[in-house]
């Protein structure tokens, strides 16, 4: 969606998409919102986690819980359940799942797993995000919310699947945060180095990366890597690789920084930094 500034002031049910990376603050202005009660948060991992991974996560959790005599008894006699406590600002079970690639006695997924479970989590980020529009409509019509903010995943750039984007940008204001400074840029990559959150690579990226640390590390297979140390490696590689590819969705939306957003502190603050875009792009 477009708007001059007058359009969008008149816009009586706003609609938001947050794109960027992951740190940039998509989740501070989303909770931010929220809190202040006009806003539904659609965050997009927790639907993931808890609609589309949800089966698979707890096949894995049950996989490991049958190796366990007392308890594959128990489970088999249905004595006992599992279930999958994801939260908004816990995303534990899905970190779990998606995993790290490299040596699993080191905690590490062997790849052809994890090739596997990357599948998955492009499949339920996919349908997620194909979710919105019925969420919109949720949000104003059974929870009585005036306004919807959707944050999404860092890794919606990578889907590469005709439709997504468009679908967004139909029913959504796009609002990309952009990393304008070096220095923001390693304290993301840093921030996302020590507290990792699910992460897709595309499959020629990972073939390529996998490769090339692969050489470096005088390794010949995955399952022989630290997965912590691969992460480490590979993320500020994925991370620029991001760069142009948010820029391309960017244009059917707005662009912001992450400095900007550091200063909006309540709802007032955001509406006005959403009227600098419309008026710095038009």
């Amino acid at each position: 969606m477009k708007f001059n500034v007058e359009q969008f002031r008149a816009w009586e049910h706003k609609k938001v998409t947050l794109l960027g990376m992951s740190g940039v603050g998509k989740s501070y202005l989303s909770t931010m919102l929220r809190d202040g009660a006009n806003w539904f948060h659609y965050s997009g991992d927790y639907r993931i986690g808890t609609r589309y991974l949800d089966e698979h996560i707890l096949d894995m959790i049950k996989q490991q819980a049958m190796k366990v005599p007392f308890l594959k008894d128990l489970l088999r006699n249905d004595w006992i359940y599992i279930r999958n406590n994801i939260k908004v600002h816990d995303l534990g079970p899905v970190l779990s799942y998606v995993g790290k690639l490299g040596n699993p006695e080191l905690g590490g997924v062997e790849l052809a797993d994890f090739i596997k479970r990357q599948a998955h989590y492009r499949d339920a980020e996919i349908a997620t995000m194909y979710d919105v529009p019925e969420f919109i409509d949720k949000a104003q019509n059974i929870y009585g919310y005036p306004h919807f903010v959707n944050d999404v995943g860092g890794s919606l750039c990578e889907l590469d699947e005709p439709g997504v984007i468009e679908s967004l940008a139909e029913h959504t204001m796009i609002l990309y945060i952009q990393v304008t400074n070096e220095e923001e840029e390693n304290k993301l990559i840093s921030r996302a180095v020590s507290a990792p959150k699910p992460l897709y690579y595309r499959e020629q990226f990972l073939t390529e990366h996998l490769a090339i640390y692969l050489i470096e590390n005088g390794l010949d297979f995955a399952a022989e890597m630290n997965p912590d140390d691969f992460a480490r490696w590979v993320f500020p590689r994925l991370f620029h690789s991001r760069i142009p590819r948010y820029e391309e969705i960017a244009k059917q939306g707005y662009t912001v920084t992450s400095e900007e957003v550091s200063q909006v502190k309540n709802e007032s603050d955001f509406l006005a930094l959403l009227e600098k875009a419309i008026e710095r792009q038009g």
